[in-house]
């Protein structure tokens, strides 16, 4: 089993984004705990956090600059599990 992937990304609002995966799993990804940190502080440079597009090469979320944030991280949070339990969980159906 594959990991899903991002099918649509937009900004919905400053820091938060409306995300689509594959496998249907679609809701809002608040990234507000890393703005303006380190190399997001683009985001705040002629309103960059609204030009988010999904990378053709990566399959991740990012902006221009060669930013991107974890696919995973947000698959996740909008599922509402863990990263542990999702990877356990591809564990248990790769040996089933």
């Amino acid at each position: 089993m594959e990991f899903p992937k991002i099918t649509l990304v937009e900004a919905i609002e400053k820091y938060r984004l409306n995300v689509s995966f594959s496998d249907g799993i679609q809701g809002a990804y608040d990234v507000s705990d890393v703005a303006g940190q380190g190399v997001f502080k683009i985001w705040d440079v002629d309103d960059n956090f609204f030009k988010v597009f999904v990378n053709k090469e990566s399959g991740a979320i990012s902006w221009p600059g060669d930013i991107e944030i974890d696919t995973i991280n947000a698959y996740c949070t909008i599922k509402g599990i863990s990263p542990d339990k999702f990877f356990n969980n591809q564990m248990n159906y790769a040996t089933n």
